[in-house]
């Protein structure tokens, strides 16, 4: 339940820049970290992720958010603490604007971004709260995130969803190979979740 997870989006990045005060030039980019309610891809090969509305609120009112490049703490783009993050749940998804600095990395990501070179965004987050349902016309299972902690996003150049490596690596000692064995294994799983839920 505390495992961190990380999860790309490709999505539209907006590029803007306007003049500062003295000779400043403020560069902005912005769009949605995620959409509600919109299916993920499958994940592992074994389920399916939507984020709910309302998934992020308890995060925006409680947390200091940071905004990294592709995930590099050292690199950081913007913190919510003085408003050069800013985050915004409406009735679409979870938007993003960030004020890149005036330094070497804040001129590359915004470079890189206004060429298309870099045209997603990561998030990463502990989950609160979710829900799993069997679609048994699919044989397969989908999450939905009701409650996350999230702590970070990022702009990235990677296409695929990525997850923590402890989260992977828990999924690799399962020792599971075929689909019957992962679905069986994925019952007991969810048997337990939903017996410490009760507890």
């Amino acid at each position: 339940m505390s495992e961190k997870v990380i999860r790309y989006l490709p999505v539209k990045i907006e590029v803007r820049s306007a003049e500062g005060e003295g000779d400043g030039k403020t560069q902005t980019i912005g769009g949605y970290v995620v959409k509600f309610n919109q299916r993920s891809q499958l994940i592992w090969g074994e389920f399916y992720e939507r984020v709910a509305a309302g998934a992020f609120s308890r995060s925006l009112q409680e947390n200091v958010i940071k905004a990294f490049w592709n995930h590099r703490s050292d690199f950081v783009l913007g913190s919510t603490k003085p408003g050069t993050l800013r985050l915004l749940e409406d009735d679409v998804g979870l938007s993003f604007e960030i004020d890149l600095p005036n330094n070497t990395w804040g001129n590359d990501a915004f470079e890189s971004v206004q060429r298309g070179d870099v045209d997603g965004v990561s998030f990463g987050f502990y989950v609160r709260s979710d829900a799993w349902q069997y679609l048994k016309e699919e044989d397969v299972y989908e999450r939905t995130l009701l409650d996350v902690n999230l702590f970070e996003v990022s702009p990235t150049p990677f296409p695929a969803y990525e997850d923590s490596e402890v989260s992977q690596r828990s999924i690799d000692q399962l020792g599971i190979t075929s689909k019957e064995q992962r679905k069986i294994e994925k019952e007991k799983l969810l048997l337990e979740i939903d017996l410490l839920a009760l507890g």
